[in-house]
């Protein structure tokens, strides 16, 4: 799976965000009540594709500070896997091309997702006969938040959800119950922030593009997410975009209408309706889940939610 484009896409979804959470220096003198625009054929003019490769995501844009002066930041991001010694030049080149070309003041930030506390390049030199180049740019690194987990559990931001979940993506490597049970929790997290729907769907389609599963739990989180998005109105995930509608027999798709129920009712009554799902566990008819599910939509207490429980449950267990 590639991992530049999800990067791309919550980048430019969440811009304000990504930077008050790295850069907040940078993010306290640009002026978001005027436009900002991102810049990708520029860009392009002075780093091809085949010069930046598949594993680099570069974005250029321009903003307005508060007192009025335009700025160009190239944000570069050095995807997991790679701790290139080149890299410090690479950030050098492209800053000065850009000058070069454009003549615009070009400030450079460097985000490095990859897993290797000791590749930490901060300044490019060059030094002959006394004629000396220094260039040193901000770099944050992502794997320092392990260090800053409870400030990522805790944080209003929403950016916050997208660090822990990268970080979380490494840490699951190979444990796909372990990844399932991080993805529904950061899900699920993100449902109840109160976010635009727009930062809902951006999120959520990072969380579930690096997040990967099996196909059999993908369809499992598929169903239960899509109940969720019925009752919060929300939209379609990207797991149903690419899997379908893949139920499986009809046990499977018992499983999963029950783990959407349970989930919304979580959402819905928080500790009070725990014991509503659990017994929604218990349920094995499809018909009587989705009648709960249709019925459970307009319920507002705990107490009406289990007289819809009592009414339905034993006729569906005959």
């Amino acid at each position: 799976m590639e991992q530049d484009s999800p990067w791309k896409e919550i980048l430019e979804e969440l811009l304000e965000d990504f930077l008050l959470t790295f850069f907040p220096e940078v993010y306290r003198e640009i002026d978001f009540s005027k436009s900002y625009e991102f810049l990708d054929a520029e860009l392009q003019q002075i780093a091809p594709i085949s010069e930046t490769g598949k594993r680099i995501v570069d974005k250029l844009v321009k903003v307005y500070l508060h007192d009025g002066a335009e700025k160009w930041l190239l944000i570069h991001i050095e995807i997991q896997g790679y701790a290139q010694e080149e890299f410090p030049e690479r950030m050098y080149v492209y800053n000065y091309r850009l000058f070069d070309k454009f003549r615009k003041d070009v400030v450079s930030l460097a985000l490095l997702t990859d897993d290797n506390p000791d590749f930490r390049p901060r300044e490019y030199r060059r030094s002959r006969w006394g004629c000396n180049v220094i260039f040193e740019f901000p770099v944050i690194k992502i794997i320092d938040y392990r260090e800053r987990w409870a400030e990522l559990e805790n944080g209003t931001n929403p950016f916050a959800l997208v660090i822990a979940a990268f970080l979380k993506t490494l840490e699951t490597e190979g444990n796909v119950q372990e990844r399932y049970s991080w993805k529904k929790k950061f899900l699920l997290e993100l449902y109840r922030r109160g976010l635009t729907h727009k930062k809902v769907a951006s999120i959520f389609k990072f969380i579930d593009w690096m997040m990967t599963l099996p196909r059999e739990l993908m369809n499992t989180m598929y169903e239960e997410f899509n109940a969720i998005e019925e009752i919060n109105r929300m939209p379609y995930i990207t797991t149903a975009e690419r899997y379908g509608m893949e139920k499986g027999h009809s046990q499977g798709l018992a499983q999963g209408l029950a783990q959407g129920l349970a989930s919304i009712i979580e959402i819905k009554f928080g500790k009070a309706g725990q014991q509503l799902g659990e017994r929604a566990y218990r349920i094995e008819n499809v018909e009587a889940l989705q009648m709960l599910m249709t019925k459970l939509k307009r319920v507002k207490s705990v107490t009406k939610a289990k007289k819809i429980f009592d009414a339905i449950e034993t006729p569906a267990a005959n």
